[in-house]
């Protein structure tokens, strides 16, 4: 696959600054040219208000050549460094402006210039530069420090708490002062300035981070430290596809996007804050729902990072533990057991959805993020992060909530869940909505299975009541319907039912899975979020409709924005930006549809189905019960092999089961 190919080129910049790509690492993003940044897990405002809170930029530089009257210039995103440049090319000189937020030191954002003289001329060249950088916010209760190692240090408190009397999160910056002028002399032939920013929750890491860079500076390896850690979470990543440009393209970019927001390999960075639609780089009031996180992290984006990084799944998941205590205080609020998760979660867990409805009823979230939870055991078997680090207490409580909020019905001899709102947002206050019937009985399985393996006792009504649940079902005309009473024909807004399908692999036949596809195909809403249409595209791919799942990818396409494939949450350019959510379904439908991966309790299973202009996918590294495969998969073949494995000695090696029953079992280093 061409290098080339991952590497965003422009040169102009798009009309809408919010379509300008995002720098971000696992505590820092911002989008370029912009005068502001996040911390993760800084929110300022009260429930409902609460956003991420603006911290002021000093990154947010543009190059001018105010002596060249019409400077040549370029943008690049580069995906394998993890870097943003601008380059003015003059008749004598190129000035470049870089800009990473670095992958492993991931308190510190760093901007460079280079000028280089292209003849031998022996004139100055200076290169003006423009800043919008004002060290306040509307935010950040923020005071001036003495300097550090040459940076300016400003440091403050967030003006709200989240939830009343609650804690501050504090904010330190160090930051090269930025110089108004950059002045190659006449004696120079090329020259760098670097300018480092750290950002931290605490004065000594700030100051340690900032050191850190002067250090790696002084080496001259602080941009080398930053592209061997980038280019090693690539290279774990690796998806390489022989297929349209476009495609590949946009694969480079989901990629791109979706791993920025994720924890450096082998690098303890503190807690993780999770993952909101729009990232990191926004989120500020008013803007990408604020920086919350919704289902949308454990549903959409959480399978893709699972099957590749598990150890960054790992840390997701750690996120949802740290905010148990809030999704307790949710569920005792409406009256119920065990745990309620917020709609829209932020720092405590607590519910912080500016409107009302969505907190109250939209409670499929709560199992949503438990299935990510059942993923994560059934790929990982990993018992530690249940037994000892909280895991357990979430799956009971879980289970709790689903016991509480159901209720029997004598007429029909089956638990009910009244009054919610499906995913399809245009109804609520609905009755047995069939996708949230279906992810509690899955979370209630879960939780009578996990409570076996770890030798605990698990309340019979759990397995009783997942058994008893309502899951509604014409029988007349074998699909089902959305919820109690719905009628067909009704417009949906978004994948609601088809997700009985998949990510659920809720029990029916292939008659009825394609029935759902077909009622509910042509009623879901077309300017709907971006997500969507990966859903139908891989129910197609299960049922080897190659056509009709490839119509449905291609919808896709109107919501990725040239040219540097930033995603719209609608076709429309209206929601989020940097739309997450529909990068991790388009991503699901590679990893899992064109796969067929199917994570299940005792296997991996696989199935591949091609659209016909995709000749080949190789997935580099696929994590699985501690083994790491390569799978490479072509219109002939399906070729795995196990690259690497943690077991030492090796227990009893993976198989490959075909459906003719055969075996091959597969030791490290044998395809």
């Amino acid at each position: 696959m061409a290098e080339g190919e991952g590497v965003f080129t422009a040169t102009a910049l798009p009309g809408d600054p919010r379509l300008l790509p995002t720098l971000t690492n696992a505590f820092l993003g911002t989008r370029v040219f912009r005068d502001i940044l996040h911390a993760a897990g800084v929110y300022s405002g009260a429930a409902g208000d609460t956003h991420r809170a603006d911290v002021p930029s000093p990154l947010g530089l543009r190059m001018a050549a105010p002596a060249a009257p019409c400077p040549a210039e370029s943008f690049t995103l580069n995906t394998w460094t993890g870097t943003f440049s601008h380059t003015i090319q003059s008749p004598g000189y190129t000035a470049t402006h870089q800009l990473y937020a670095h992958h492993s030191l991931v308190h510190l954002m760093v901007s460079s210039i280079t000028i280089q003289r292209l003849d031998s001329s022996t004139h100055p060249i200076t290169i003006q530069l423009q800043s919008l950088f004002v060290p306040q916010s509307q935010d950040l209760d923020l005071t001036p420090g003495p300097d550090f190692q040459g940076a300016h240090y400003i440091y403050g408190q967030t003006l709200v708490p989240e939830v009343e009397g609650g804690p501050r999160p504090t904010v330190h910056m160090l930051w090269t002062p930025v110089p108004q002028w950059l002045t190659l002399s006449g004696g120079e032939r090329e020259r760098c300035w670097q300018f480092l920013t750290a950002v931290a929750g605490s004065e000594q890491e700030a100051k340690r981070s900032y050191s850190a860079g002067l250090s790696l500076l002084a080496a001259g390896s602080l941009l080398r430290s930053h592209l061997r850690s980038w280019a090693a979470l690539r290279r774990g990543c690796s998806v390489q596809l022989d297929g349209p440009p476009a495609l590949r393209q946009a694969l480079h970019g989901c990629l791109y996007y979706l791993l920025s927001a994720v924890p450096p390999r082998h690098s303890p960075a503190g807690p993780f804050h999770g993952i909101s639609p729009g990232g990191l780089a926004n989120g500020t009031r008013g803007e990408d729902y604020w920086g919350h996180v919704f289902w949308d992290q454990d549903t959409w984006m959480f399978p893709n990072i699972l099957l590749l990084y598990p150890e960054a799944a790992r840390a997701i998941l750690q996120y949802r533990i740290r905010t148990l205590e809030g999704a307790r205080r949710n569920a005792q609020e409406q009256g119920y057991e065990g745990v309620k998760f917020p709609w829209e979660s932020a720092a405590t867990g607590r519910e912080v959805c500016p409107e009302e409805i969505y907190g109250a009823q939209e409670i499929h979230v709560t199992g949503d993020v438990l299935m990510a939870f059942e993923q994560y055991y059934c790929t990982t078997q990993d018992q530690k992060l249940f037994q000892e680090d909280g895991g357990w207490e979430l799956v009971e409580a879980v289970a709790q909530y689903w016991c509480s909020r159901m209720v029997w019905s004598e007429e029909e001899q089956l638990y009910h869940i009244r009054g919610v709102m499906p995913p399809d947002e245009y109804h609520s206050q609905v009755d047995n909505s069939a996708y949230t019937n279906a992810v509690a009985r899955r979370s209630l399985n879960f939780a009578t299975d996990m409570a076996r393996d770890l030798l605990l006792p698990a309340p019979e009504e759990w397995e009783h009541r997942a058994r008893r649940i309502k899951v509604p079902f014409d029988e007349e005309r074998k699909y089902h319907p959305e919820y109690d009473g719905y009628s067909p024909g009704e417009p949906v807004k978004q994948a609601d039912v088809v997700l009985l399908g998949f990510p659920l692999m809720h029990p029916m036949s292939a008659e009825v899975r394609r029935n759902d596809l077909e009622m509910y195909e042509p009623i879901t809403d077309p300017a709907g979020p971006a997500m969507t249409w990966s859903m139908f595209a891989v129910g197609w791919l299960e049922l080897k409709e190659l056509q009709r799942a490839w119509s449905q990818l291609e919808k896709c396409f109107s919501n990725i924005t040239e040219p540097f494939k930033v995603w719209v949450e609608n076709s429309d350019g209206s929601g989020a930006v940097n739309f997450l959510t529909g990068m991790g379904g388009f991503l699901q439908v590679i990893l899992f549809g064109f796969t067929g991966f199917r994570i299940t309790r005792s296997s991996l299973l696989f199935d591949p189905a091609f659209p016909d202009d995709i000749t080949k996918l190789k997935i580099s590294s696929i994590s699985y019960l501690g083994n790491r495969l390569e799978v490479t998969i072509t219109r002939e073949e399906i070729r795995m092999e196990v690259t690497e494995t943690s077991q030492d000695p090796p227990a009893s090696p993976l198989e490959a089961v075909l459906e003719s029953g055969q075996h091959f079992p597969l030791w490290e280093g044998m395809a």
